[in-house]
């Protein structure tokens, strides 16, 4: 099996994740170079993972490197430069972090950019690969529970930290092309609009999928919380999906639970390992899967680009229909509405 070289920019917490996500798959990866621009952090990673060529310079490295996969953990203001620069210079895949970018128009220069070059990108919606999501994925394919009516999520977080993953975990659970053809929403609060992942602080919204599913959308404060403590707050989530002949939910947390066609007439379901055990083992097989699809063009990778995107339009669509008053039809025209974030920030009360 073919080898790709590996160029990483941010060493933060998520970019070590993703750092040692490659280094599992030392069969399928070579960790060519890192790149920080805090020097003392930089020089700590190429000690402790051996890396010897570094950089504080993304655009040096991937002129003098040239690597197959350009990473990146950086935050959302500037995802589309770096991928502009991995359009310049060749690059063959991406991985970087949600959400994809602070704006409707960003994201979608971002998802033509990719296509257009034949960039395989993937956006790390990789909570899909913990043991609880992955009991529901199997349950929901099985037919276990029917026809698929309906998919709920919740997130105690806001929409832009959780809401992206979970927009994205109920399109995966509905089928990897179902497409949204319209949206109906609420929001309000605007305190987190001035966060790093800008967003208001409560969205409810429905889509409608061309397959006929229907998803409801929470996403913030005044979301469901079914767990106790502050400590649980970026774990208080859920996926909910409804079918005709029962339901299987699960959380981020280890936890699922299901009602089935062969359960008996009994409530089903398991509280597994947590979270934060299995956060960093869970990059590894969501960046296999990235070398499988650089493999073979129809291994798709179920985080790709194109799925994110339209997760992110979604939501967006949910904030724009608060403000226009009125169902709002998809594919989104940004060059219409205009910047939405923006409008968020002179709009709400």
């Amino acid at each position: 099996m073919k080898r790709y070289t590996v160029a990483i920019v941010g060493l933060g917490n998520r970019g070590r994740t993703h750092l040692k996500g490659f280094l599992d798959n030392s069969d399928r990866f070579e960790v060519a170079a890192i790149c920080d621009l805090q020097e003392a952090i930089l020089r700590r990673a190429s000690e402790r993972f051996g890396i010897s060529r570094i950089y504080m310079d993304a655009e040096t490295m991937l002129r003098e490197v040239r690597p197959d996969v350009f990473c990146f953990a950086t935050l959302p203001h500037i995802r589309l430069e770096l991928v502009e620069l991995a359009a310049r210079y060749g690059v063959k895949a991406l991985a970087f972090e949600k959400p994809m970018a602070t704006s409707i128009e960003e994201a979608a220069r971002i998802r033509d950019i990719c296509n257009a070059h034949g960039i395989k990108a993937v956006v790390s919606h990789q909570q899909k690969y913990i043991t609880s999501f992955q009991k529901l994925k199997h349950i929901v394919d099985s037919g276990e529970i029917g026809k698929i009516d309906h998919i709920h999520i919740t997130t105690q977080a806001w929409l832009s930290q959780l809401g992206t993953h979970f927009i994205d975990y109920a399109l995966w659970a509905a089928g990897q092309d179902a497409r949204a053809k319209w949206v109906v929403g609420h929001v309000h609060g605007k305190k987190l609009l001035e966060d790093s992942h800008p967003s208001p602080d409560y969205i409810l919204g429905e889509a409608l999928l061309d397959n006929g599913i229907r998803i409801y959308a929470e996403c913030g404060y005044l979301s469901p919380a079914y767990m106790q403590g502050e400590e649980k707050f970026w774990v208080d989530n859920r996926l909910a999906v409804y079918g005709s002949h029962g339901h299987v939910w699960a959380d981020t947390d280890g936890r699922w639970g299901a009602f089935t066609q062969s359960s008996n007439g009994q409530t089903i379901g398991e509280v597994g390992e947590p979270w934060d055990v299995q956060a960093d083992r869970i990059q590894a097989p969501y960046l296999a899967d990235l070398a499988r699809w650089l493999d073979h063009d129809q291994d798709v990778h179920s985080c790709n680009v194109n799925t994110a995107f339209h997760g992110h339009e979604i939501l967006e669509a949910v904030c724009l229909s608060a403000l226009e008053h009125q169902a709002i039809h998809l594919p989104l025209d940004h060059s219409y509405y205009g910047d939405i974030i923006a409008r968020m920030r002179a709009e709400l009360s």
